[in-house]
């Protein structure tokens, strides 16, 4: 019998903003999902780790795998994430925010520059989508770089490139705030009021893998790294749109979704937009997949919440699902 496996990064909340941001939301699907699951510990920081791990990607190396996803041949030459961001000076700290949302033209003009300025070194950045940039290079540095969806709302310096090569990339990274800082896209940005793009955060290295594990039958969701996964491993994906329910009745074999829009809300810090995913996922995703496993349609549904050393899964059977006794407590509770 197929079995379901559900991955979602930031559903549990820190208790200061919880109570508030869960008030009043009616989850009843999840919540009875939690209840009568049993609990485990789970050894997965990010969802990055996470999908990596799953489809035996080694050194998160996703760059060149979201490239291809986004219509660019990787080939054989390395590859590193050099997603746009807005440096914040607050005291002594850098504090890094994603929100910077530019437009394809931004996005054109400012990896010119940058392609202008690092020529002789051998770089060369593109856009194939305004929020998801790259560099490319012929030979990999030696570096371990952090996922930017870890490092939002966080210090930069703690962060930073790590390894032989470490300090050159930290030059790289200070040479790069310069070139954007006086930027007439990032003037006229500051004029109409938007945060500036003054720095890339360099991240996922690696070349193509030749294959991808094939764990699942099927992908879905609302993440478009999921899709990237699924795409390079050769797998079916299907990108829920709003209204759309899921359902496994007519897939042959695991499924896996991955709901990352808690996150993406998270990331924008936009609790409205958290509640409205949550429910959205409640309503398109817990509900009839719990109904499918109350009818014996599925054998076993698996939650995962990545995090930093709060990782946690959740297994429910359908035996399980009749622990009655199991009462329900608020997604806060959790």
């Amino acid at each position: 019998m197929k079995n379901v496996q559900l991955v979602i990064p930031e559903l549990f909340l820190p208790p200061q903003v919880a109570r508030d941001a869960c008030a009043d939301l009616q989850l009843p699907a999840l919540e009875k999902f939690l209840a009568r699951a049993q609990r485990m510990p789970l050894q997965a920081e990010t969802l990055e780790a996470w999908l990596c791990a799953a489809f035996g990607v080694e050194n998160l190396a996703v760059a060149a795998l979201t490239l291809q996803a986004d219509g660019v041949t990787a080939g054989e030459d390395y590859w590193l994430r050099a997603d746009p961001v807005h440096i914040r000076l607050q005291r002594e700290q850098m504090i890094l925010q994603a929100d910077v949302a530019p437009n394809a033209e931004e996005a054109a003009q400012l990896c010119a520059s940058l392609n202008a300025h690092f020529a002789s070194d051998g770089l060369r950045f593109l856009a194939p989508h305004p929020r998801r940039w790259y560099v490319q290079m012929a030979n990999a540095p030696e570096v371990q770089t952090r996922p930017l969806a870890q490092v939002i709302g966080r210090n930069v310096r703690a962060h930073l490139p790590a390894g032989k090569d470490a300090l050159h990339w930290h030059a790289v990274f200070n040479e790069i705030q310069m070139l954007l800082f006086a930027h007439a896209v990032n003037q006229a940005r500051e004029e109409r009021g938007e945060l500036a793009i003054n720095s890339v955060w360099l991240w996922g290295g690696g070349v193509a893998p030749a294959a991808l594990l094939r764990p699942y039958a099927e992908v879905s969701g609302d993440s478009e790294l999921a899709m990237a996964f699924a795409q390079a491993a050769g797998l079916p994906a299907v990108l829920l749109t709003d209204g759309a329910q899921m359902s496994v009745e007519a897939v042959n074999g695991e499924v896996l979704l991955v709901w990352e829009g808690l996150q993406a809300a998270l990331q924008r810090g936009d609790l409205g937009a958290w509640r409205a995913s949550l429910l959205r996922f409640e309503q398109s995703c817990m509900a009839p997949l719990l109904a499918e496993l109350a009818a014996g349609k599925i054998g076993q549904i698996t939650l995962d919440v990545p995090g930093e050393g709060a990782a946690r899964r959740y297994r429910l059977s359908r035996a399980a699902l009749w622990k009655l006794w199991r009462l329900p407590r608020p997604l806060a509770y959790y």
